[in-house]
């Protein structure tokens, strides 16, 4: 059974662009906890930046619309998204 509400939930977003060695993970930390999203951030070895947050779906929305956005440390050229069931596990929102 799982515990997970319908405002509770999982953004899995991979950043494509000049992203990593520029601040983005670090950026991307600090409005996910603004934000009041726990997850991490983790620079992948093909230049690809890893996000994952959990919490509100607003707040998760909102987190993509700002990786999309023109105020990115870095390049983003494209954001690719997925959406899943809330796993928990994470304490606070980190850079990995």
């Amino acid at each position: 059974m799982s515990t997970n509400t319908d405002s509770t939930i999982r953004l899995t977003a991979w950043v494509h662009g000049h992203v990593q060695g520029v601040g983005f993970r670090w950026w991307t930390r600090c409005r996910a906890r603004e934000l009041q999203l726990v997850g991490e951030a983790r620079n992948l070895r093909d230049g690809r930046v890893a996000v994952i947050a959990e919490g509100d779906r607003r707040g998760c929305e909102r987190l993509l619309a700002l990786l999309r956005g023109d105020r990115t440390p870095g390049r983003v050229d494209e954001v690719v998204e997925q959406w899943g069931e809330a796993r928990g596990g994470f304490d606070g929102f980190v850079e990995a």
